[in-house]
């Protein structure tokens, strides 16, 4: 049994901290905020009428901070992987399709409010998160919570059939 990552398991616990980090990030700033300022920017998308718009906003936030703060602990480390990619994925569309109708999109809300960059930087940022989250999923069990359990799981195992 090898206690030391090598380096995919390092490369893919960077990718899962990575992800997590901007997950906790944006999260955080959502959440901070009044809820109506990235409901205005889910509006934007033309997809939600306002009462969804405004409960997205008020839910979408603590989504992404838990499965940030999850995916950080390595937390059920490969579903939260899937779980963030998923999101991603979703926003992907989101923006993929406001892309495609032209909509004037003054912030994505991506990070709140105060951060507005261009659709396309947007879509190909998510793009290199989407790949860091599958590469999460793959290597990413080293120094996680999930990878302890199993250690400690084994190690009881092994005690068991020693007696």
């Amino acid at each position: 049994m090898n206690s030391k990552p090598g380096t995919r398991e390092v490369a893919g616990l960077l990718a899962r901290l990575a992800v997590a980090g901007v997950f906790i990030y944006a999260g955080l700033i959502k959440a901070l905020a009044p809820a109506e300022e990235f409901a205005y920017a889910i509006e934007g998308y033309k997809v939600l009428n306002s009462q969804l718009s405004l409960w997205a906003a008020y839910t979408v936030p603590w989504i992404e901070l838990y499965a940030g703060l999850l995916l950080a602990a390595g937390i059920f480390t490969r579903f939260n992987s899937l779980f963030t990619a998923a999101v991603l994925l979703f926003f992907e569309a989101m923006l993929g399709q406001a892309w495609l109708r032209g909509l004037p999109l003054t912030s994505c809300g991506c990070f709140g409010s105060g951060a507005s960059n261009s659709i396309t930087r947007e879509f190909t940022q998510n793009l290199v998160f989407l790949a860091l989250a599958l590469a999460s999923y793959k290597y990413g069990s080293a120094c996680s919570a999930d990878k302890a359990c199993e250690n400690d799981a084994l190690k009881a195992a092994g005690q068991e059939a020693k007696k």
